[in-house]
């Protein structure tokens, strides 16, 4: 950089709109306040009853953590942005923020197959169900999820770190991502860029092409069931996660088109496309799988 002053990078809240920024504070920590309450819930609901000790909800558990940590890891800097006004933050802070949003999200993309895989299981080899899904294989499961986020989105602050920075520092987001961070050095990017395509391709493209496969595999299973009744009670058990794929995968490539592709989109397109990836998912989990998985609505009413 040229200079001994540490490098400091500039959140972006909404530009022109700074007056509004602590109703848009209150509306973001309201929603903050829905995501921890409802993954509270979920998970300790599935820890207190028995009879939800199944691959299901344990994989739903892991949701409902990744999700969680997904909401803290993201809430500081948008919180001093918006109530306090801080626009500043280090680049170690940054890419600290920044690795554990990717990782984080790299574990969710990993929870979501298993899941696909759990329905895949439970829809087309029913009777080995409690066989292949056992506990030791899911907790398992869980941690290799959570090594792979780490090691492929681990290079990615050394990367950064390398790049020689002298543009304006201020970022598309009031938080930090790596597409983000690495667009505005002035240094050779081709490192940068080719390993974080390679990155993507290797995770949540993989993810995305199995879960798609294992739904090709339940409708082809499910049409092969004599039962109309029986057919939409097996597709039923799917809608739940189906909708948690929805709600992560289309935010994660609007964003990552957004980034490589929309350099000339007009910065509310970045920020709003921003919210709705950190934000969205956590919230409407919980709220989704409340709402079509019986025994988890049950016990909530029932607690209440």
């Amino acid at each position: 950089n040229g200079s001994s002053k540490p490098l400091l990078f500039l959140l972006t809240g909404f530009p022109g709109l700074e007056y509004l920024h602590p109703w848009i504070a209150a509306s973001i920590s309201l929603m903050y306040f829905v995501a921890i309450c409802g993954n509270g819930t979920v998970l300790a609901i599935i820890q207190a009853e028995l009879s939800l000790h199944k691959p299901m909800y344990l994989f739903l558990a892991m949701l409902a953590v990744t999700d969680l940590c997904l909401a803290a890891t993201s809430l500081p800097t948008m919180l001093r942005l918006f109530w306090l006004g801080f626009r500043a933050v280090s680049f170690g802070a940054c890419a600290t923020q920044m690795f554990f949003i990717h990782s984080l999200s790299c574990v969710e993309s990993g929870i979501l197959l298993a899941m696909a895989f759990d329905r895949f299981v439970a829809i087309s080899n029913p009777l080995r169900y409690s066989l292949i899904l056992t506990g030791s294989r899911i907790a398992k499961t869980g941690l290799l999820m959570l090594f792979r986020g780490v090691l492929f989105v681990l290079p990615t602050p050394l990367l950064l770190r390398r790049l020689r920075y002298c543009r304006a520092n201020a970022l598309s987001h009031s938080f930090c991502v790596h597409q983000d961070m690495m667009k505005l050095a002035c240094s050779d990017r081709r490192v940068n860029i080719i390993y974080g395509l390679f990155a993507v391709l290797s995770t949540f493209g993989i993810d995305a092409l199995l879960i798609l496969l294992s739904y090709l595999v339940i409708m082809k299973t499910v049409l092969n069931i004599a039962s109309g009744e029986e057919r939409l009670r097996a597709l039923d058990t799917c809608v739940s996660h189906l909708c948690a794929v929805l709600i992560f995968y289309i935010p994660l490539i609007g964003l990552t088109i957004i980034h490589r592709f929309g350099e000339h989109a007009s910065p509310m397109v970045h920020i709003l496309m921003g919210f709705t990836y950190v934000l969205i998912p956590p919230m409407l989990n919980p709220i989704v799988y409340s709402i079509k998985i019986t025994q988890i609505r049950q016990r909530i009413l029932k607690r209440l």
